[in-house]
């Protein structure tokens, strides 16, 4: 069976919480093929408040963390040639809209993101990722890990 892993990935801890239980999880590492996503977004008000010397260094830093992701993959025994790190720049106006066009832009039969632990207010304002993601990915598994 195919293993072909798409998975939202930035430096937050609910990421990171997700990266350490993917690695731990598969038996045969060595037969999946991991896509590492990060989508750059406009920046917000207060990203914008540290000025645009730090909005300029997201993409390296992302590329960064990302690389440290792939070291502990490759840890756990994923090989290096299955392991993609994709930054998109495109802006989407959602994370989960930018995660649904670049599976189907793919061929993958698993999706992983992390989640963060929100109060219903803030469900309810910024919306959940993952509920959005398990709707409009029908048919598809979609891992959510919660730190």
């Amino acid at each position: 069976m195919k293993c072909s892993i798409l998975m939202a990935f930035n430096d937050s801890s609910s990421a990171s919480s997700a990266l350490e239980y993917m690695a731990r999880i598969f038996t045969c590492p060595e037969d999946c093929t991991v896509t590492l996503l990060h989508l750059l977004r406009k920046p917000t008000g207060s990203e914008e408040l540290m000025g645009k010397k730090y909005m300029q260094n997201v993409p390296g830093r992302m590329k960064q963390v990302m690389e440290t992701a792939r070291q502990k993959l490759l840890g756990a025994g994923f090989r290096p040639e299955r392991i993609t790190l994709r930054l998109v720049e495109t802006p989407y106006a959602t994370l989960a809209e930018g995660i649904i066009d670049q599976f189907a832009q793919g061929d993958y039969n698993l999706v992983v993101i992390g989640r963060k632990r929100m109060s219903k207010a803030e469900e309810f304002v910024l919306g959940d990722t993952s509920i959005r993601l398990v709707r409009a990915l029908e048919g598809t598994a979609v891992m959510v890990v919660k730190e």
